[in-house]
């Protein structure tokens, strides 16, 4: 079976000289798969979406318990900064988003969706240790961007079913009281996702 990428480069080597080389670099860059959305954002756009997608899944990503995409964690983050954050906060929310976009670029030369994995991973990696070396000589500055979206996809993570089931111990409340126990008695050592 042949794939569309493999089309353009066996046309481009028919055509020989006929197509020049930033013509098949537009086809080809065409060819890269952007990711697809699993839910319809309400308040992101669907490219912010899929940075806000992306970037979830590699702080929190699928091994043998779900990734944040798994979970709903993007869809969470969507509703919650639509519907609890106030107008100026959304605004810091968006700006943040653009400017974390418009530095991949300069990082690596494709907004942060087009980038490979590893582009992805470092380039997210270095603006978090820089956010959290900069919110520790400073405390008193405004958030950055990248921890409010850290903080975001670990709440959303572990609010989720999947997440306080799979991950966190987890009892319905009311369960049964059990007084003074020691704590190799009281579960796997997992921390608990409910008080019991």
């Amino acid at each position: 079976m042949i794939n569309r990428r493999d089309a353009l480069r066996k046309t481009a080597l028919l055509m020989g000289a006929a197509v020049s080389a930033s013509t098949v670099a537009a086809f080809l860059q065409s060819c890269k798969s952007t990711p697809e959305l699993n839910y319809k954002p309400s308040f992101f756009t669907e490219d912010q979406a899929s940075l806000v997608s992306e970037a979830a899944e590699i702080i929190l990503p699928k091994t043998d318990t779900p990734g944040a995409k798994d979970v709903g964690v993007p869809s969470f983050i969507d509703r919650l900064v639509k519907d609890c954050y106030k107008e100026e906060d959304q605004k810091f929310f968006l700006d943040g988003l653009h400017e974390f976009d418009q530095n991949a670029i300069k990082a690596f030369g494709n907004r942060f969706i087009e980038g490979s994995p590893e582009e992805q991973l470092g380039y997210l990696k270095k603006v978090h240790d820089d956010a959290v070396a900069a919110a520790k000589s400073d405390p008193k500055a405004p958030r950055p961007f990248i921890l409010k979206l850290k903080e975001l996809t670990i709440l959303g993570y572990f609010v989720s079913e999947p997440g306080a089931t799979k991950v966190l111990q987890y009892e319905a409340v009311p369960g049964a009281y059990k007084g003074c126990i020691p704590l190799s008695e009281a579960g796997n050592g997992k921390a608990w996702a409910t008080n019991s």
